[in-house]
């Protein structure tokens, strides 16, 4: 099977590329991450117990406040941040969040983001073009 484009929003950050880890659990970077093992951390999250650092995260939709910008952060400063996020929904603090981590952002796709990735793809997230590419 070859190359797969989704267009989404033109996103915020730079052209990244990484391993996805895909889920239709919604995301907060304060209550579902252990931001200093690098793992998905709440129970109840589909992705509990699995590492997101260096991941493309593939989930549905954004929640949470404005702790989310500062973890973002400070996980970027550390290396223990996602590559990438990609949601069908997000709110201006994720975005917000992702852009003052420098973090490769994109949200409001063609097609339901979680449903059109599954994890361990392949994917190499275009922001600026509003483009993902699943190899």
């Amino acid at each position: 099977m070859g190359e797969r484009q989704i267009k989404g929003h033109v996103g915020i950050g730079p052209l990244t590329s990484g391993i996805a880890l895909v889920a239709r659990d919604n995301f907060s970077a304060r209550y579902d991450l252990d931001r200093l093992q690098g793992v998905f951390s709440r129970p109840a999250h589909a992705l509990h117990g699995q590492s997101y650092v260096d991941k493309v995260l593939v989930l549905h939709t954004a929640k949470g406040g404005v702790a989310t910008s500062w973890m973002l952060r400070e996980m970027k400063s550390r290396g223990m941040a996602p590559a990438a996020l990609l949601l069908n929904y997000a709110n201006p603090i994720m975005a917000q969040g992702a852009a003052f981590a420098e973090l490769a952002f994109m949200d409001r796709f063609e097609v339901d983001i979680t449903e059109a990735i599954r994890t361990g793809d392949r994917v190499t997230v275009d922001p600026q073009a509003g483009l993902v590419i699943v190899a």
